[in-house]
């Protein structure tokens, strides 16, 4: 079995292993991406407990995936803004708007 180009190039993934009864819940025709999100959104759940995050959950997921997202779809597609944002599914100043907000241009 490969190993994802995630572990081998040593990001730091913070994935917890789910219990049988949790594994028996989960529902069996999730993708590997919702899975994924899932899982990081319980377990920073679970580390911050009651704590009160200040810019708000969903702010905060979609500022620390977006910019990989964007990164990976812009590689992906050699630099080409035009095919990227069409990758997207959002308009070529908007890819451009997003890259300049995650200091990616």
């Amino acid at each position: 079995m490969a190993v994802p180009a995630l572990f081998r190039e040593g990001i730091d993934v913070h994935a917890v292993r789910l219990t049988d009864v949790e594994v028996a819940n989960e529902p069996s025709m999730q993708s590997a991406l919702s899975e994924c999100v899932s899982r990081t959104v319980r377990r920073y759940l679970k580390d911050i407990g009651d704590t009160h995050c200040d810019e708000g959950l969903h702010a905060l997921v979609i500022r620390e995936v977006e910019g990989p997202l964007l990164r990976e779809v812009l590689a992906f597609h050699e630099g080409n803004q035009s095919r990227a944002a069409a990758a997207l599914g959002i308009n070529r100043a908007t890819l451009r708007k997003k890259l300049s907000a995650h200091g990616l241009i």
